[in-house]
C-alpha cells in the first residue's frame, strides 16, 4: 500500500520506486476522502497517484484498495479503471468494495447519498460486469452477501487481516487474496498466508522493503500475468 495519507505524492511516489527496484509485483491505493476516522487529515486522490506511478514504472501493477462503489457514479468509476488500463495494458486489477459503516461518514459529510448494502452490491455487480473482459476483479471481502456475489461472477475475494484460517474457509470456493498491516512475525506470517492459498499479499505502510524482498527472493515468487 503506498502511504496516501499525506499533503503531497512525495512519499508515495518514493515508495513505488523502491518496490520497483526491489522487483515487487504491484502498489495499491486507499479510496478514501480522508484516513479512517480522521477528517482533518488528507488524502491524495488513487485513480491520478495509481496513474503517474503507472506511466514511470512500466512492470508495477496499479490497483486500489479497494474502490468503493457509490462515492462516484457507476459510468465514471469505470471509466476510470478503463483510463488507467489504457495507460498500464494488463496491468491494472479492479479492486471494488461496498464500502460500510466506517465510511459512512465520508459520504455525509460530501452529501453522496449512503445507500443500503443491497443497493451498494447491486452496483458491484454492475460495475464488476463493465469490467470483467478487461481485467481482473477482487471484491473487499464482507459479508456473507457480498462474498457469495463474488463467487456466482467468479472474482477473487480480497480479505483484510484475515487469519491463515479464515483463508483457507473463504478459499476452499474461489482465489483469496490477504491484505493487511505488517505482521511482527513477518516471514512466518506470510509464509503461512502463502501456504492457506492467497494469490496476493498486500501490506499497508510502513514496510521494510528490504525484508519484503528478502522473502520474496527466498520463495522464488513470479511475476503476476
Amino acid at each position: 500500500m503506498l502511504p496516501t495519507f499525506r499533503e503531497g505524492a512525495d512519499d508515495a511516489m518514493a515508495l513505488a520506486r523502491e518496490a520497483a527496484d526491489a522487483g515487487l509485483d504491484g502498489v495499491f491505493a486507499y479510496d478514501h476522502l480522508w484516513p479512517m476516522g480522521s477528517p482533518t487529515r488528507p488524502s491524495l486522490a488513487p485513480f491520478a497517484l495509481l496513474a503517474a506511478v503507472a506511466r514511470r514504472h512500466e512492470k508495477l501493477v496499479v490497483a486500489p484498495l479497494v474502490a468503493r462503489v457509490g462515492l462516484v457514479g457507476t459510468h465514471h468509476l469505470v471509466e476510470q479503471f478503463l483510463t488507467l488500463e489504457a495507460l498500464a495494458p494488463g496491468r491494472v486489477i479492479a479492486a471494488l468494495g461496498t464500502g460500510d459503516r466506517l465510511s459512512m461518514d465520508e459520504n455525509t459529510a460530501y452529501g453522496v447519498p449512503a445507500l443500503s448494502a443491497a443497493e451498494r452490491r447491486g452496483l458491484l455487480r454492475d460495475t464488476a460486469a463493465a469490467l470483467a473482459s478487461s481485467m481482473p476483479i477482487w471484491f473487499g471481502g464482507g459479508s456473507d452477501a457480498t462474498n457469495q456475489l463474488a463467487r456466482s461472477l467468479g472474482v477473487a475475494i480480497n480479505l483484510w487481516d484475515a487469519s491463515p484460517e479464515r483463508l483457507v474457509e473463504v478459499g476452499r470456493s474461489g482465489p483469496t487474496n490477504w491484505a493487511g498491516p505488517v505482521p511482527e512475525e513477518f516471514s512466518p506470517t506470510l509464509d503461512a498466508l502463502r501456504d492457506a492459498g492467497a494469490t496476493w499479499a498486500v501490506l499497508s505502510p510502513p514496510v521494510a522493503m528490504d525484508r519484503l524482498k528478502e522473502w520474496r527472493d527466498a520463495n522464488e515468487l513470479s511475476r503476476f500475468s
